[in-house]
């Protein structure tokens, strides 16, 4: 959805119109005495959606045969204790 409003009426709702873009993804076109100087709309979008994914997932590489050795390995090294420095062993 697009909006025209003038440059005073940005100034007097910021916060308004920016949670409007941020949240409800609307997109306003900005106007100072009748020219477009600007427009406001949401940064494009990070990431695929779910569908696209599941549309991706059987052409995907898929990882080698060690890969979950792997992650067992760095879990279980994760999941120690630091070691002690030697200067406070006793």
């Amino acid at each position: 959805m697009e909006t025209k409003i003038t440059a005073t009426e940005l100034a007097r709702n910021l916060s308004d119109i920016l949670n409007r873009v941020r949240y409800r993804g609307e997109r306003f076109v900005v106007e100072r005495n009748g020219e477009v100087v600007a427009t406001l709309e949401p940064p494009p979008t990070k990431g695929i959606t779910w569908r696209e994914f599941l549309e991706r997932w059987p052409t995907l590489p898929k990882p080698d045969p060690d890969f979950w050795d792997d992650v067992e390995e760095a879990h279980r090294i994760m999941n120690q204790p630091p070691a002690l420095p030697p200067s406070w062993e006793s």
